[in-house]
């Protein structure tokens, strides 16, 4: 099968051996594995992250979101059957989704929506995931509450701050407010449902003051946490709540103390990682998104699509996920 890997990390993209194209033996599924033909998949942080940071021995196939149709099931599957066309985010510690085949744990897999093509369904299992236990599993806000409370959303243009956006205006009572920096993206946040929009490239407690509000209950940092930190301590109420899923080098967790902050941290591949008993709530959580775009609750978060999936096209979109200029997320369609 084709499949794109890197075979040594750290490269910089715009090195042609940062990502290769090459053939690999077709997997065989596991007892609990679905064997899924790839169709499209997007791209995430994570992918950058993994490909500059983490050595390996031979090459590695990475990639963490794939629409593909079901092409063999293992012995004790019993939630889908050859066929069926399903989305995905999948699991850190195995082969990803650049390739043509890849097997995936029935458990974190959902069927794909109805109502949408191939690529812009890509576009939303990892972010669905994320941004779905952040809110509901970290932040415990309950669907229907929240009411009289405010959301901060921190990069509310990116990939999961595009989904967070709408899952907090459609499925809660709570004020949502996004950050975005430029026209183009404050314009998006604002289209995908959010209340308000401030600009983090100014202090955060100027841009919530402009719109007459003195603290938020809520903050969902999605990216530059280290850099914003000071300012959403600033900006939380007393007992207000701090979730992100970023990697800041340092956080001083004592400038929590005064305010009684609670810190928060969401990462969708701990399920995976550890086998937890919940597992299938992954399963469960990516019917509910699909039920969702399917009844026009939910719409997808694609933001450009990248073309075919091979190494040139992959290396471009790594190039603007380093930038940190995307808006929702970069797609690729077929080999």
């Amino acid at each position: 099968m084709k499949a794109i890997a890197y075979a040594q990390h750290g490269l910089p993209i715009t090195d042609p051996a940062a990502l290769i194209d090459l053939d690999l033996p077709l997997p065989t599924p596991g007892p609990r594995d679905l064997r899924v033909q790839v169709r499209a998949i997007s791209l995430n942080p994570v992918d950058t992250k993994v490909r500059r940071n983490v050595a390996v021995s031979e090459p590695r196939v990475i990639g963490w979101d794939a629409v593909g149709i079901v092409d063999a099931v293992g012995s004790e599957v019993s939630l889908f059957q050859p066929g069926d066309a399903v989305y995905y985010a999948g699991d850190i510690n195995r082969p990803g989704s650049n390739a043509e085949y890849q097997l995936v744990d029935e458990r974190i897999v959902g069927r794909k929506p109805a109502s949408l093509e191939d690529a812009a369904a890509a576009a939303l299992p990892l972010t669905a995931i994320t941004a779905w236990e952040l809110l509901f599993d970290r932040l415990r806000i309950p669907e229907g509450g929240g009411k009289g409370q405010t959301l901060l959303v921190v990069g509310a243009a990116g990939g999961v701050g595009s989904i967070l956006v709408q899952l907090a205006r459609k499925l809660t009572e709570l004020t949502v407010i996004g950050t975005a920096s430029r026209p183009d993206t404050q314009d998006w946040v604002l289209d995908l449902g959010a209340h308000h929009v401030v600009d983090h490239s100014k202090p955060l407690t100027e841009g919530l003051a402009r719109l007459g509000i003195d603290a938020v209950s809520h903050v969902a940092s999605l990216t530059h946490t280290d850099q914003h930190y000071a300012q959403i301590v600033a900006a939380l109420e007393p007992q207000g709540q701090l979730a992100l899923i970023d990697d800041p080098g340092q956080l001083d967790v004592m400038a929590l103390k005064r305010k009684s902050l609670s810190l928060h941290w969401e990462s969708m591949f701990t399920r995976s990682t550890f086998g937890t008993p919940d597992l299938q709530r992954q399963h469960d959580l990516l019917n509910r998104v699909a039920d969702l775009v399917d009844a026009g609750v939910l719409r997808t978060t694609l933001g450009e699509h990248y073309g075919r999936i091979d190494a040139p096209n992959l290396r471009r979109a790594h190039a603007l996920i380093e930038s940190h200029r995307a808006r929702g997320k970069l797609v690729l369609e077929g080999f």
